[in-house]
């Protein structure tokens, strides 16, 4: 049932923000980067955005507790690959935490950068760190777009309410 009237006392939990932010779908992305060590890092983000169109930059957020966030703040490039909506499965893999991210994942290398790129991805935007901002309990990362590849054909992966979800067919 939409909202009929506002009220808001300002007594809310980390939970309870968590169940409002869940209302508001949004694409689902895995951030690609290479550490300074060379191993690949990737991470499943919902928090991506387009920020500017001159010059293309985007944004993500990593969250401070993150285990490989210094080896985010440190990178000087990264991959924001838009999944397909039958790739949940890998979605879910680089969602975890305390896992080998990459095992059964062959990445394409791309060859403008040595970003490793998601297999069957929608698209592929490859981006120079541009700047980082405090994000509270995150940071957010926005880089500057120079190279994209893109999917002929496909639908994008959506979560709402806390699960997957599919654009609906028109008509």
């Amino acid at each position: 049932m939409p909202l009929n009237s506002p009220a808001w006392d300002g007594a809310f939990s980390p939970r309870d923000l968590r169940d409002i932010f869940a209302l508001f779908p949004t694409g689902v992305v895995i951030v690609t980067a290479v550490a300074e060590d060379g191993a690949h890092l990737g991470a499943t983000v919902s928090s991506f955005n387009s920020v500017s169109l001159d010059p293309p930059l985007v944004l993500f957020s990593m969250a401070r507790s993150a285990k490989s966030f210094e080896a985010w703040r440190a990178a000087g490039a990264f991959a924001v690959n838009i999944l397909c909506e039958d790739q949940q499965g890998l979605s879910s893999q680089f969602a975890r935490s305390e896992s080998d991210k990459w095992l059964g994942v062959t990445p394409i290398v791309a060859a403008e950068s040595g970003l490793p790129l998601i297999p069957g991805a929608l698209c592929a935007l490859q981006c120079r760190t541009w700047a980082h901002y405090d994000g509270g309990d995150h940071l957010i990362i926005v880089g500057e777009l120079f190279a994209c590849a893109r999917a002929l054909d496909g639908r994008p992966l959506i979560f709402s309410a806390s699960r997957y979800a599919r654009i609906a067919e028109n008509g």
